[in-house]
Order: structure tokens, then C-alpha cells, then sequence
């Protein structure tokens, strides 16, 4: 039997070739990074790190919302598709150069204490740009049901980095400047091949354009922006909310504690690509369920159950992978205690951030998706309004000693992801669907809690946590009923 010509957006499946690439995709970096830490000096290494974080928070607001908007409405017109993501680029083309301005007038870097090379500098912003550019197209591959397409630019994407990588260490190369650019090739590698997808798979289009199918939003530009200017701000703030604390710590402590704090945030961030999987396959189907209640909530439900199943999996596995792995795979300086702490230890501490951000994503979803996008931006500008407050506090007001700077980073970071998920509970308008399902969410957060307690404690409070697993036979299941 043939397959249709146009696949439709399925949460379930969409999530786990998004999912599966995504970790694969995780894995890859995760070597690269291993790679950079034992190519570059720390000082370099921190340079690197911060310069591609830095940039990539700065150009982000170019994405200008567009992709989010054409994953909201896609689906409504498939073969419109290519000819939306031209539409962005044109608008991103002009939205890019006062932003580059900023950069080379501001000159940013130097508040995070980086002195690296303009040549290193200017590959780092082009990273950047090349990411922002990456989006619409695979927005569009998600929206036209080939979320397993877009899975594998990001895969060949990171295999394109790490081989070049691995090129460059193999001849001894000391250059930060060199591995970034290797970056910006596999960035660029990525992007092509998602824009040449997206051309190739779309449904055949008219020889005129008719933008109302895709909705009022796409009516004439001026509307356009204005409905995705939610998204724009949005996607201008939320780089900050998981950076923020990385920033602080290199610019209270200097860019070793920065690059001590990344080692630690690795792992952690190798996690959130599960909830960032959720979302993104979630967003399209929320979009299309906004006025039908009864799939809105069927298909919200479906996405907690998912994420209860696979909270036990990211907490245990998550710190197995870490402990074990981490002293194999990074030089003894990051692990030691040299610079002020373990970044083991600091990982476990993130990791009460990660269950509480995965935990989030349903109804943080269900409000991006939501017909008033603005309730998203405020949400967003709250958890980073909080993020700071925290940091603040905690990083840059609080201890002075190297490695309590470090925990403290780690322990506002978690507190800003519980705000997350307590501002998602209310902002989303689905707190009922949570009431109705206290008992779960009860047990859940008792044996999260009881679960990071004890792996950061190292007692043997963690058994406390195992109940969690009970819930992977109804978080499997959920899967499977979307599974189309």
C-alpha cells in the first residue's frame, strides 16, 4: 500500500522521531563536547561557549515569530508552506540589520568577560543567524507531518559538527576560532537541507497565492507581524530564562565558573530536548484542536500522561548517565573541585529543573497555542522577571566563594522552572485539568522531591521516588493512541 501524499501532524508520533533524534542529536554534541574540553583551556572552552549562548539570545528576536505562527497555522494550508517560508525570510532579512548593528557597536561580549578573537566572534554570530534561519523550514516539515524529516537535519546538523571536530583535534588544532567555525558548517549544513525538504515535500501550490487560507494573521504583512509579534517577544526573552544563570555566574566569577557551569548544564540541557520534543510536536495539534474542546483536552491529557511516563526515565537515567560517564569523558579540572565545584554536583541540582520544565510543557503548550498569544508573552516575561530576581539574589548578591557560586546558579535555575510551572498551571486557563488529576500531580511532585533530595543528599531518600514508574504504562499508552 502507498502512503498518502500529505501526512498530517501526530503529537505521538511526531514527539518520538523528534524525541529519538533530538537525544541521538544530544549524544553527538555531547562528543563534541568532550572534544572541546580536552582541545581548548578552559579559558578558551569558556569563551566559545559563551560567545555561541550570547549571540544565539541576541539574534533570536530576528526569528521575529513567524516560524511559531506558520507551526500554528500550517496545517490549514499545506501547500502554502514554502511559499510562508519565503515570506519569513524576506521579513527576517530586514529585521537582521539593526540587530547586527547592536552587536558590533554594544560589543556584548566583554559584560560576560569574553576576550575572544573577532574572527571567533563574527562564526559565533553567524551560528546564530544560520539557527534563526533554520526554523521556518522546519516548522514546515512539522506542520506538513514529516516532523521525522526535520528529525534528521538536526542529526546531520550535530554528525557534520562532530566530524569536523574530531578532524581538528586529530591534527592537534588549538584554535577556538577553528572549532567554532566547524559550528557554523554543520549550522549551515542543517539549514540547507531542512529549506531543500520543505520545497520538495510540500504539496503542489497555485499559481496565486491566497494567504486567507492560511488565516486572518496572513491577511497583509502589517497584520502578520502584529500577530506573531507575541511570538517575536517571546523568543527574544526566552533564551534568557536558560542562560540566565550562566551569564551571571561568568560575570560575577569569570568565564572558568562560566565554562565549569556549561559542563554541568549539559547534560541537563540534553534533557529539555524531551520537553522541547512535546512542544513542538504538541504545538501544530493544539493549534488545530483551539475550537474543539473535547480534542483540546483529549490530546492535553494525552501529553501529561506522556511526561509522567517519562519523568522517572530523564531523573534516574539522567544522573546514572552523568556520574558515570562525566569522569570518562571530561578532564578532572571540571569534576575535581578545581574550580570551586564538581560539575556532577552542580548537574544534580539542575536536575529538579528539568522535572519540573518537562512536567510544565502540556499546559505551557496549551497557552502558546491559545487564540491570545500575549497571555504566552507576559507568561514568558514573568518566569524571566523571576529568573533574574533569583539570580540576583542568589549569584550575583550572594556568595563569593567560587563553588557556592556555582550551586547557587544551579538552585536558581530549579526555582525559576518551578515559577514555570506554577505560572503555566494558572496562565494556561487549564488549571482545572489539574485539579481533576490531583492525586497524580500530588504524587508526582512528592516523589520528585523526594527523588532529587536524595541524589543531591546521597542518601537513600531517592527510593522514595520509585513510584514514578508506575506511570509508564499509561505514559506508553498515551503515546501509542497518537501513534497515526
Amino acid at each position: 500500500m502507498t502512503e498518502p501524499t500529505h501526512r498530517t501532524p501526530s503529537t505521538g508520533r511526531d514527539a518520538s522521531w523528534l524525541v529519538g533524534a533530538d537525544l541521538l542529536a544530544v549524544a553527538l554534541a555531547f562528543i563534541g563536547q568532550i572534544i572541546l574540553t580536552h582541545a581548548l583551556l578552559a579559558e578558551h572552552y569558556g569563551w566559545m561557549v559563551l560567545a555561541i549562548d550570547l549571540y544565539a539570545s541576541l539574534f533570536l528576536v530576528v526569528d521575529l515569530g513567524l516560524p511559531t505562527l506558520l507551526a500554528r497555522d500550517g496545517t490549514r494550508a499545506p501547500s502554502l508552506v514554502p511559499a510562508a517560508v519565503w515570506r519569513t525570510y524576506r521579513l527576517q532579512a530586514l529585521a537582521v540589520l539593526p540587530f547586527v548593528a547592536v552587536a558590533g557597536l554594544l560589543r556584548p561580549e566583554a559584560w560576560l568577560n569574553v576576550q575572544a578573537p573577532s574572527e571567533l566572534l563574527l562564526a559565533a554570530g553567524l551560528i546564530a543567524l544560520a539557527h534563526v534561519a533554520s526554523y521556518a523550514p522546519r516548522s514546515g516539515l512539522r506542520v506538513l507531518g514529516e516532523a521525522r524529516l526535520e528529525a534528521i537535519t538536526k542529526v546531520v546538523e550535530r554528525g557534520c559538527t562532530v566530524v569536523l571536530y574530531s578532524l581538528l583535534a586529530w591534527q592537534g588544532s588549538t584554535s577556538a576560532t577553528a572549532f567554532t567555525c566547524a559550528f557554523l558548517f554543520g549550522a549551515t549544513a542543517g539549514w540547507g537541507l531542512a529549506l531543500f525538504w520543505v520545497v520538495r515535500t510540500a504539496p503542489p501550490t497555485q499559481a496565486t497565492v491566497d494567504w486567507d487560507a492560511l488565516g486572518p494573521s496572513w491577511v497583509s504583512t502589517p497584520q502578520l507581524l502584529a500577530s506573531a509579534l507575541p511570538f517575536a517577544i517571546t523568543l527574544g526573552i526566552l533564551p534568557y530564562v536558560v542562560r540566565i544563570e550562566k551569564f551571571m555566574v561568568a560575570a560575577s566569577g569569570g568565564a572558568e565558573l562560566g565554562a565549569v557551569f556549561h559542563v554541568a548544564q549539559l547534560a541537563w540541557l540534553a534533557g529539555l530536548v524531551v520537553p522541547a520534543a512535546v512542544r513542538s510536536a504538541l504545538l501544530p495539534v493544539l493549534g488545530d484542536a483551539r475550537f474543539k474542546p473535547q480534542k483540546h483536552r483529549r490530546e492535553l491529557n494525552n501529553a501529561v500522561d506522556m511526561c509522567f511516563g517519562l519523568l522517572p526515565y530523564g531523573l534516574f537515567g539522567g544522573h546514572l548517565v552523568v556520574t558515570l560517564f562525566a569522569p570518562m569523558a571530561f578532564p578532572s579540572d571540571y569534576l575535581d573541585g578545581t574550580y570551586g565545584a564538581s560539575a556532577i554536583d552542580v548537574f544534580t541540582v539542575l536536575l529538579a529543573g528539568w522535572g519540573l520544565t518537562l512536567l510544565a510543557t502540556p499546559t505551557y503548550t496549551a497557552l502558546m497555542a491559545g487564540d491570545r498569544p500575549w497571555r504566552f508573552t507576559l507568561f514568558i516575561a514573568l518566569v524571566l522577571l523571576a529568573a533574574g530576581m533569583l539570580g540576583a539574589v542568589l549569584v550575583l548578591n550572594g556568595p563569593s566563594n567560587p563553588g557556592q557560586k556555582l550551586y547557587a546558579g544551579a538552585a536558581a535555575s530549579s526555582l525559576s522552572a518551578a515559577v514555570l510551572l506554577g505560572l503555566s498551571w494558572w496562565m494556561s486557563g487549564e488549571f482545572s485539568t489539574i485539579v481533576a488529576r490531583r492525586d497524580e500531580w500530588t504524587l508526582v511532585m512528592v516523589c520528585t522531591l523526594f527523588v532529587v533530595g536524595g541524589l543531591v543528599s546521597n542518601t537513600l531518600w531517592w527510593v522514595m521516588g520509585l513510584p514514578l514508574f508506575a506511570f509508564t504504562k499509561q505514559g506508553w499508552k498515551a503515546a501509542r493512541s497518537t501513534l497515526d
